[in-house]
């Protein structure tokens, strides 16, 4: 897992092929009026904006997932957003099977840690990453990456 600024975001893109695509684009467009749906930004990169009200930790923590074929890059365009997080490797408790159609794998494990991003900061969650996402009392509005491995 990396947490940074957008302002940093250059530093990231030996990482993956794509990242410098991907932070490229996030560097170049109206984050404040961009419009909440899904989108493509070219091939192995789509993009989802959403904004709605953050819900409780045990509320995240019953989706506590990750990712087998994508990375995510998770931008907080405003809002205050509390995210839990673990390794997978030390996940014990499997939620159902992986769902290959939406990429995702559930756990009933607990976060080890959790921390908070606020306007123009980023987590990205590789396949070992465990996340947690959107907690928070109020309105989040984000900008998620999908990036294909």
């Amino acid at each position: 897992m990396i947490i940074d600024t957008l302002e940093n975001s250059g530093k990231y893109s030996s990482v993956h092929p794509l990242f410098k695509k991907a932070f490229d684009f996030l560097n170049t467009i109206d984050l404040k009026n961009i419009e909440v749906g899904k989108y493509e930004i070219g091939e192995g990169l789509n993009y989802v904006v959403v904004e709605k009200e953050g819900m409780t930790a045990e509320e995240s923590i019953a989706k506590f997932e990750c990712h087998n074929k994508n990375i995510d890059i998770q931008l907080c365009i405003s809002g205050k957003e509390k995210l839990g997080w673990k390794p997978r490797a030390t996940c014990k408790f499997m939620k159902g099977d992986y769902n290959p159609e939406k990429d995702v794998q559930f756990y009933q494990d607990a976060p080890d840690m959790y921390f908070e991003l606020t306007d123009n900061q980023f987590a990205i969650f590789f396949p070992e990453d465990v996340h947690a996402p959107m907690i928070a009392d109020s309105v989040i509005r984000k900008l998620i990456v999908k990036v294909r491995l």
